[in-house]
């Protein structure tokens, strides 16, 4: 007579939730060992203007994910939009100059291409976000508030989208996810489960400034489309787009327009003679830059309020709009509209 084992139910469970805690913790250790070598830390050198009209220079950090054998890195755009000066550090301590060659900051998407590749490095493979669904496991990797090489784990928590007003294009795409994101992060890789990047770290909402479960990163497929395969220029202007309201309490001529208020030096907004601002103010609860160009049309594309999408979406769907080298742009500038011209090299 065969004897029987019996297993109650709840201690079985038990046994079964610890067997299964051991491998995922496994899987995310091997992952993290696979991939963590194509990481990198960036760190940068800004001139930020103050209220006291003085220049100075601000360090910030953020993170990247190197994709190719050719020294490119994606990273968030606002980690790099104003940066001067790049770095970008590898897992072994070398740091290596790069510069922002791509960038779409309505994505908040940028593309970096190093000085020199390092000595020792590993490519990650970039994966198709279309395929990713809301309940799957990923990891992010980062240098939250500079602690180099942070892992943190989580799911994919919801897929958002943004689309214009008036054509229905999709612009903005991102995962939100509960993994945290912090201070450093921003621009770091997030990974599935097979080590494929699939989202570009972004920005958190938070009422207390620090991680609450609600993080945001910018899909892979978008950052593939705008920057990797893409050809959005970085043109180093940060400015401000004016609705109407603002227009006319600025005296712009249209209904619009983009509000230059800072331009990287040596970039190629600033070999065109483009000015930014020197006076900070507040109108209707936004800070402003002013005294800077404010940029009307580019090659014929009024920047309108109405118009503004509509142009990306022109911009975006012309394949050839942005392999051109020079563009044309009408600012108004002392209450004078000129033409200025950027021109590109890449």
């Amino acid at each position: 007579m065969k004897s029987m084992i019996t297993i109650k139910l709840p201690i079985f469970l038990a046994v079964l939730s610890f067997t299964v805690g051991i491998a995922s913790a496994q899987d995310i250790a091997s992952l993290y060992k696979q991939v963590n070598s194509s990481v990198v830390t960036i760190l940068t050198e800004s001139r930020l203007f103050e209220d006291s009209h003085q220049m100075n220079i601000d360090e910030g950090i953020g993170s990247g994910v190197l994709i190719s054998e050719n020294g490119e890195i994606l990273t968030a755009a606002h980690v790099v939009n104003d940066a001067e000066k790049v770095s970008v550090k590898f897992i072994n301590g070398e740091e290596i100059p790069a510069k922002v060659i791509r960038s779409a900051p309505v994505a908040d998407i940028a593309l970096l291409k190093l000085s020199w590749m390092p000595k020792v490095y590993k490519v990650a493979k970039i994966g198709d976000s279309d395929t990713v669904s809301v309940g799957e496991q990923i990891i992010i990797l980062g240098a939250p508030y500079g602690l180099e090489q942070s892992l943190s784990s989580g799911y994919i928590s919801g897929k958002q989208k943004q689309k214009t007003r008036t054509s229905g294009f999709v612009i903005n795409e991102y995962f939100q996810t509960d993994a945290s994101i912090n201070q450093g992060n921003s621009g770091g890789p997030m990974f599935n489960m097979q080590g494929e990047v699939i989202g570009i770290s972004s920005y958190i909402i938070s009422e207390s400034g620090g991680f609450q479960g609600l993080g945001f990163a910018a899909t892979s497929n978008l950052a593939k489309k705008l920057v990797v395969d893409g050809n959005r220029r970085w043109n180093g202007i940060n400015g401000f787009i004016l609705d109407k309201e603002l227009a006319w309490m600025l005296n712009v001529p249209i209904n619009g327009g983009l509000l230059v208020e800072s331009v990287v030096r040596f970039s190629p907004a600033y070999f065109a003679g483009i000015k930014g601002g020197f006076e900070t103010i507040t109108i209707e609860d936004e800070h402003l830059i002013l005294g800077g160009d404010i940029i009307l049309s580019v090659n014929g594309f009024p920047l309108t309020q109405e118009a503004f999408e509509n142009v990306n979406n022109e911009m975006v769907n012309k394949s050839d709009f942005y392999k051109k080298k020079e563009f044309v742009l009408k600012v108004l500038r002392g209450g004078k509209v000129e033409e200025l011209t950027i021109n590109f090299k890449i």
